[in-house]
Order: C-alpha cells, then structure tokens, then sequence
C-alpha cells in the first residue's frame, strides 16, 4: 500500500484539471488501491478499462502516455519517412475528448492527425487508414462494455488491429513515458491551423459506403421488397450510416427504435450495449410488434458487432453469433456460385472458438476454412497474407462467433455496417422464396445435420481480486487434468499456452475435444473480469451435460 500512496501522491501534485482533482480527493482508501495499484495494462487490443483517475484508470493522462508511446513507437519504426495516423471515436463518454487528447500528443511528434469529424464506426477508421495511406490508427472504444469503461485500440498500417509482437514494442515505449514529464502536447485548435491535425472529408465516407455496397450480392431482391425492418444503433456510432446503407438499398420499411437512436454514453436504455445478448433488444422488440416487422438488428456502440432476431409467427426469435455465421456462409457460397462470382479455392476464415458446423458447408463448395486465435486481427493478418500472394479475391467471409464478420477487404476489422446490408439483402431475398431466416436454418440442419452451442461467462467481482481468481481457475485446469466431462471421456486436450500443431501464438486457452463430436474451450475475456465458455456438439443433451458439469469446476 505505501508504493500506492507514493503514486496517489504524485498524481495529487501534477494533475492539473479541476474535474480530476476533485475526482482525487474524493477517492476513499478502496477506491485509491483499485485505481493505482498497477497500470492500465496495454495488450493486442490496446487499452480497455474503467473510466476514473489513477494509473489502473482510462483518463486524459493514461491516454496521453499511450499515445506518447505509440508515437515514439511510430517515428523510431519509421525512420526517414513521413508518419500519418487516422483517430475515429464512438458515442462512449469521454470519447471525443480522448480522441482529441490523442490527437494532441500526435500532432506535437511531428505525425500527421486525420481525426473523424464526428462520431464513425470502428470499421470506418480502419478503411480510413488504408483510404489515406496512414502509418497507424486509433479508435476510442469500448466496444459493447458497459457504460462505465471505455478503450483505445491499436491500428497497423494495413488497417487492421496491431498483433502480438508490434503491441509488445509498443508497450515498451510506453513504459518508458513519464505521463506528466514525457508528453508531448499541442494545442487542438493550433494543430488544425498548422494543418498537423485535419478533419477526415466527406468523399472518404462516401467512397467507404460505396466498397460497402459493392459487396452486395443481389442487393436487386430489397428492391419492392416487402421486408419489414426494425434497427437499433444501442445509442452508439452506426446509426446515421446504416440507415444510409439501408435506404441505398431500397428497403423502404425500416425502423428505428427512437429511445436509442441518438448518441449517449450513459446506455440509459440499455446498460450493457451488446449484441451478443438478446436483453439488448427489449425495445426494439416492443417497436418490432407494432410494426409487425419480419427482422430486428442491432449494433453495438462503435458499430462492429450486429445480433439479429427473426419473427417466428408469435415471437421474436435470437440468432446466436455462430447461427447468423452459418446462414452468412451457405448463403454467400450458394448465391455467388449461383451468379457465377465465386473464386477459385474460396477461402473463408473464423476464430477456433466459433463453430466447425460450417466447413461442412464449406466442403460443398470446395472452400478452405482457415483457424485462427480469437480476435479480428488475427483474420485481418491472414487478409494480408493472401493479399501479398496477390490472392486477395479469394477470400469470402471473416467470421467469430462473438457477433463479427466481415466480407470483402476494403476494411479489415469486423463491419457491422456492411453487415446489416448483408443480413437484410439475404433476408429480403429468402422472403421472395416465402422462406424465413428460421426457415434457412432448418433447411441447413435438414441437409448438413444438427448442430448445437452454448456459451457460458462466469463473471468474477472486483478488479484485483477478479483477475487472480481467473488466473487460479485457469492454473487448476492445467495441474488437474479432467478426464471426463458431462460423461463424455475426454480423448485430447491442447492447451494453447504450449502451443498448437497449427501454429498459433501462445494463448490463455484449454480445448478439450470429448468423443461424440463435442468440444469444450475456455479462455479468459480479454477485456472484462470473466472466464468465457464455449460448447459445440451436434446433441442437445451433451451440451447441456458439459455445461452443468463444467461450471463446477470453477
């Protein structure tokens, strides 16, 4: 406790703004340790946190020393050449300011600012990045964490999230940032008159929803489409450009839920934003009804991640992350051949975590299925390869179970934008055929089989605390073998901290491959204080016997 004291004291005596220091004094001894008993970890997905003051806190002065460090990172790797950087930012309190805090320490290292000149999309940035030839990105995010967090994200220059080796450089630099001695720091309003920082036009927005639209497939059939539609944005940044999307297709009944239409970083609707959970939907649910409509879609606040519910006839059904993945997948493969657009050795790649029921339907197509680690950037990093072998066209579809997908290569982060076109597009399409998207999904079990999953998140309390206890629960995994699962005997376990056959960066993860085509995976959540869970098999029961069984464990 006397090192915390020492680093209170410190930031006592040189924070300067009238907010933070009062924020300070009112700190209660708890609240002192949790704030500053370590720094705010910097990983592959940057920066994630609660807001507040102290080093374990997302605050002006932790995003000034990140961005000190990134810059330092930025000029040291790119000796001799002129270094640009693009800066987008959701509706999350404290965005904008954190946006332009980063800006600032930019602009003074001599690197060039394009900063959005309103709330974009996560995807929008890094199809900015690559659009204006830039060096690196940032976003301001916290993705669909709760109100109380927000985060920053690394971008490289092929737009895509930084992986583990270049996040490890960067990390380097910044702990070497004093934050109230080492930043450098200009005035917002003097970058823009010296042209250092400089609003992102118009045409970049326009170009990026035109590489949207190309990525259509029969965008025809919305046209006259009978297809009912509510939306809602969960108050975040896709609201203004999906609804642009939606009406350039043509659907012409399309909703938007009202109470969460417009920017706000409290979710007071809607206190976890995520699409992943069907609660989020409560009202649009209530709208859907009223409007009899046939779909419901919904993104997350900085616009990357989509859920998706379908109207049954009496309810309005949830499609998991691993369901809207399967019918992206037959659909996309199925059409394109149809309209004779599908390349050679198709490639389609996902997370290890997300369902292996596709590459049965990839098999019909001759298509490859690519694994990689959980996290986007790891989909972006196999883009890029096929891209330096100039086989770019090949890829069809980026997919995680966790709600994100991408299709074409325009951007390389996960696009809701683009796939609430794609949804829609499909869904007026099958509704042609008097088909529902349940309806598809049947008829995919009917022809590949059956296939079920379930997720689990075992949330653990307190910051500190939580994170230990995953750790603990993580090392018993490892020095207790379990042999048998749900009464399923488990025949190979790969633990992903040893290394893979496949190739794979070392990682937090234990898969357990149990007989009667059942999995198991757990991992840690990269961003919150909880253990994430995932089931596959293609039995109802031995999903639910390996979850009740599993769960005990920890």
């Amino acid at each position: 406790m006397d090192n915390v004291r020492k680093i209170f004291e410190i930031w006592a005596n040189n924070i300067n703004d009238k907010k933070g220091k009062e924020v300070l004094n009112n700190l209660n001894h708890d609240e002192i340790y949790e704030s500053f008993y370590k720094n705010l970890e910097f990983g592959t997905a940057g920066l994630r946190g609660i807001m507040g003051i102290g080093t374990n806190r997302m605050n002006i002065y932790t995003v000034r020393q990140t961005t000190q460090g990134f810059a330092d990172y930025l000029n040291g790797k790119y000796k001799s050449f002129s270094v640009s950087a693009a800066i987008s930012y959701d509706s999350r309190n404290n965005s904008y300011e954190f946006a332009k805090e980063a800006a600032c320490v930019l602009a003074a290292n001599n690197i060039k600012v394009y900063i959005t000149d309103e709330l974009k999309p996560t995807p929008v940035l890094s199809f900015a990045v690559r659009n204006l030839k830039c060096r690196a990105g940032i976003m301001l995010t916290a993705s669909h964490n709760p109100p109380e967090y927000n985060g920053y994200k690394c971008y490289g220059n092929d737009g895509a999230q930084i992986l583990d080796n270049e996040a490890k450089k960067i990390y380097e630099n910044i702990k070497k940032v004093d934050m109230f001695k080492d930043v450098k720091l200009v005035d917002f309003e003097s970058g823009l008159k010296s042209n250092h920082i400089e609003f992102i036009k118009q045409p970049l927005y326009d170009e990026y929803v035109k590489r949207v639209m190309d990525q259509g497939i029969n965008t025809g059939s919305c046209k006259n489409s009978d297809l009912s539609v509510v939306y809602t944005p969960l108050n975040g940044a896709g609201n203004k450009i999906v609804k642009k999307v939606i009406k350039m297709m043509g659907i012409e009944k399309f909703y938007v839920v009202p109470e969460q239409e417009n920017p706000d970083g409290n979710f007071t609707t809607c206190k976890y934003p995520n699409p992943e959970s069907e609660e989020c939907f409560s009202l649009a649910k209530d709208l859907a009804k009223q409007k009899k409509a046939d779909l419901i879609i919904s993104t997350d606040p900085d616009c990357d991640r989509i859920g998706v519910c379908v109207f049954d006839g009496k309810e309005y059904v949830f499609l998991t992350g691993n369901q809207i993945g399967i019918l992206l997948v037959s659909y996309i493969l199925k059409y394109r051949e149809f309209m004779g657009t599908l390349p050679k050795n198709p490639v389609i790649i996902k997370t290890i975590v997300s369902t292996d029921f596709i590459d049965k339907i990839a098999k019909k197509y001759n298509c490859k299925i690519i694994n990689v680690l959980t996290g986007f950037k790891y989909i972006g990093n196999e883009i890029l390869k096929l891209e330096k072998k100039g086989e770019s066209q090949r890829y069809i579809l980026g997919f995680e179970e966790s709600h994100g997908y991408l299709i074409g290569t325009y951007t390389r982060d996960k696009d809701a934008v683009a796939m609430s076109m794609m949804i829609c597009e499909m869904a007026a399409f099958y509704k042609k055929e008097r088909l529902s998207l349940l309806d598809v999904l049947e008829n995919i079990h009917k022809e590949f089989g059956n296939f079920y999953a379930k997720n689990i998140n075992i949330k653990f309390s307190g910051n500190q605390g939580g994170i230990k206890k995953i750790q603990t629960a993580m090392d018993n995994l490892r020095k207790n073998a379990l042999n048998k699962i749900g009464k399923l005997e488990v025949k190979n376990i790969v633990d992903y901290m040893l290394g893979s056959n496949d190739g794979f960066p070392r990682a937090n993860i234990m898969c357990y491959e149990l007989e009667k085509n059942s999995v198991l995976i757990i991992r840690p959540s990269g961003t919150e204080p909880k253990i994430k869970i995932y089931v596959t098999s293609d039995s109802e029961e031995n999903i639910n016997n390996i979850s009740e069984d599993i769960v005990k464990a920890f």
